[in-house]
């Protein structure tokens, strides 16, 4: 496993859509593997491939904290199937968007296909902050960041810091 970089926003590459995985082999098991270290090292709870510089449909999510037992869930080419008309206000942050938080409005549960680490085909019913966190993610895999939901002003405000670069943050990241 190996820790790779997380691009950060402005990145042309993270406004990219991801593409459809052909099947779960060596080489994504490889890209999850290295996702999660990545994730972990930068004390996130969620990842997308595309964060990694890798276009392909690939999420991994642990919403685990400090000395709780890890428990990784990987999602590849996930497919929301259901979402809940009721919302639930989050205050989000992102590792391609460092240090920055705002409050997003999601469906507060939804229904998730996709194919598991091995590649088998799962569903799951997710709510509370698993549901947001894979919404998260999967707006990743549209060249969506949680900023886009936010005012134009918020935003520009948001984009300008982080080209100046602010210091770091001990909140939750997706």
């Amino acid at each position: 496993m190996a820790i790779k970089t997380i691009l950060t926003e402005p990145n042309k590459i993270l406004r990219q859509v991801s593409k459809q995985v052909e099947k779960v082999g060596e080489e994504e098991k490889k890209i999850m593997d290295d996702m999660l270290e990545t994730m972990y090292q930068a004390n996130g709870i969620g990842l997308a491939a595309i964060q990694i510089g890798i276009p392909k449909r690939i999420i991994v999510i642990d919403l685990a904290k400090g000395e709780e037992k890890k428990n990784p869930m990987y999602f590849v080419n996930p497919v929301i199937k259901n979402k809940n008309q009721n919302l639930a206000t989050y205050e989000e942050g992102c590792l391609s968007v460092p240090d920055q938080f705002a409050e997003v409005d999601r469906p507060s549960t939804c229904e998730v296909e996709y194919l598991d680490y091995h590649g088998e085909k799962k569903i799951l019913k997710a709510e509370g902050l698993v549901a947001t966190c894979i919404q998260h993610e999967m707006d990743h895999l549209q060249g969506i960041l949680f900023i886009d939901y936010l005012s134009k002003l918020k935003k520009s405000m948001i984009i300008k810091k982080l080209s100046k670069g602010k210091n770091k943050s001990d909140r939750i990241t997706f």
